[in-house]
């Protein structure tokens, strides 16, 4: 696993270089390779128990999101954004086979406004850009807050023992983030620097997941 998880770091660090220097096979190879690493992580740490199961779902389903993201045009990104939310719901799943939903505002407490904050702050800017997107797109920010939320709450209502409750809950909040580079970028400004932070954020959540269901 960890060797799978340095694999994944360094391709991550390669698909940012060809993001920069626009070299598109080098960008197919490692982005690929990067989401095969991290579902490869997941494959070795799932146990059989539904929480496993769900999360390793929700990573395939991130790795299919990302080979339609290669693609260009707004076919292959909506295919990408369903894939995405697939994962979202198979992590969401995941987590209430040991976090009751019921519970989980009352076990995220007051740290549960930070991710509706940022999610009506996030949809507010883009509004006026997305178009025909609204729909998918709110969908996608909903399910999203419901996993960071959902993560918060079976991280303090100790569903998962440590370290794997820091691993869930850290990976929901730097996936969150990565979504926002790539709503930026997708939707505001197409520029590097998105890349630059999203792209490392997006991987170490998906390995902070993957980890989340190890022994």
């Amino acid at each position: 696993m960890i060797a799978l998880t340095v694999a994944c770091a360094l391709a991550c660090a390669a698909l940012v270089f060809a993001e920069w220097r626009g070299l598109a096979p080098l960008r197919i190879a490692a982005k690929l390779g990067a989401s095969a690493a991290f579902v490869a992580v997941g494959e070795l740490a799932v146990r059989g128990d539904a929480y496993g199961r769900a999360i390793l779902v929700g990573l395939v389903l991130g790795a299919i999101g990302d080979a339609c993201l290669l693609g260009a045009g707004k076919r292959w990104f909506l295919g990408g954004l369903v894939a995405f939310l697939l994962g979202h719901l198979a992590y969401v799943v995941g987590i209430a086979a040991i976090e009751p939903p019921a519970r989980w505002l009352d076990d995220a407490g007051g740290l549960a406004i930070a991710p509706l904050a940022i999610a009506g702050v996030v949809l507010a800017g883009l509004w006026p850009r997305l178009g025909a997107m609204r729909l998918p797109v709110v969908g996608y920010v909903v399910t999203i807050t419901a996993m960071v939320i959902a993560a918060i709450a079976a991280a303090r209502g100790h569903a998962l023992p440590d370290p794997n409750r820091c691993r869930l809950t850290i990976g929901a909040c730097v996936f969150f983030a990565s979504d926002v580079a790539v709503a930026r970028d997708r939707f505001v400004a197409h520029r590097f620097s998105n890349k630059l932070w999203g792209l490392p954020a997006y991987y170490a959540g998906q390995l902070l997941f993957a980890w989340s269901i190890a022994a």
